[in-house]
């Protein structure tokens, strides 16, 4: 296995210096990971691959991003099949620490606060949980910032970081953290990878029966039926859409709109009577069983 595991800041800050020297890489990039990766965090680290010389993949299961201490220990930790994924892909360093290492005092008294966009659909229904996000993520952007003064005082090689668009509000708040806060770092987002039947991928995928699953397409079915729409220049009539998730019975949806994908306020004039125009996301969230999902699709015409 060609790929290195740290556990340390002082070590990825070593082996990323090391490798850059090495390579006399001009690029470095970012895979914040929470582990349990499955073929959609092998997109994000192919990406980065493909796109940087040197590439780190962070392994860390953020406990203030749970709301509930059971949600925490139910996550699924599978190290060895995650770096044999990251391995497999390219990825150069695999950055595991533990939790002492990320907060050595406990719980950090301050945190970074996402504010009113981070206080609607997912921050509605988890609340503190963009706030933790955030958080962890500030820390590993610090930690994956590359070694300045490489290859005989060359200048800081460029710096890239990799979310999925498959969380569309944890990237858009990504984004919006790292203008406002000035951070050295392009944000990527990468599209979301999808079953063969259409099911987003994810970690919590692996809870859903047979059945559920199959119920679990209509979320991806009802994105779709607003993209074509969209596609054609046709009125979105989302409440056509949103019938179509609640008619089936192993379907509870949360929510179900259409934003601005900056701000994440609703684009109601574009939703029913008149033709689609401009650009948009749709977001989509529901529980299937006891499986909490959310999807989405960006809409332009």
């Amino acid at each position: 296995m060609a790929i290195k595991l740290v556990t340390t800041v002082a070590g990825l800050h070593a082996e990323s210096a090391r490798l850059l020297r090495e390579k006399q890489g001009a690029s470095q990039g970012l895979v914040p990971t929470m582990g349990a990766l499955h073929e959609g965090h092998a997109a994000l680290a192919r990406t980065a691959v493909e796109q940087n010389d040197v590439v780190v993949a962070t392994i860390f299961v953020n406990p203030l991003q749970f709301g509930d201490a059971v949600d925490l220990d139910r996550y699924p930790r599978t190290l060895e099949a995650d770096l044999a994924l990251l391995d497999a892909q390219g990825v150069d360093i695999a950055f595991a620490p533990a939790v002492e290492e990320v907060y050595p005092g406990g719980e950090p008294l301050v945190r970074v606060t996402s504010g009113r966009l981070g206080e609607k659909w997912e921050g509605a229904s988890r609340p503190g949980h963009f706030d933790g996000a955030l958080t962890v993520v500030a820390k590993l952007l610090h930690y994956g910032i590359p070694a300045a003064g490489l290859a005989g005082g060359v200048g800081l090689p460029a710096y890239r970081a990799y979310f999925g668009q498959k969380d569309a509000q944890q990237l858009a708040l990504v984004r919006r953290m790292v203008v406002d806060l000035n951070f050295p770092v392009d944000i990527v987002g990468v599209p979301t990878v999808r079953s063969a039947e259409g099911l987003a991928l994810s970690s919590r995928n692996r809870f859903l029966s047979d059945d559920e699953r199959e119920a679990a397409l209509v979320l991806s079915r009802a994105l779709r039926l607003l993209e074509e729409r969209a596609n054609a220049h046709e009125p979105l009539d989302l409440e056509s859409a949103q019938a179509m998730v609640e008619s089936q019975p192993l379907v509870k949806l949360d929510y179900f709109d259409v934003v601005d994908p900056a701000t994440l306020e609703p684009l109601a004039e574009n939703c029913r009577e008149t033709p689609f125009r401009g650009e948009a996301l749709a977001l989509i969230a529901a529980k299937v069983g006891p499986v909490r999902l959310i999807d989405n699709a960006p809409l332009s015409s």
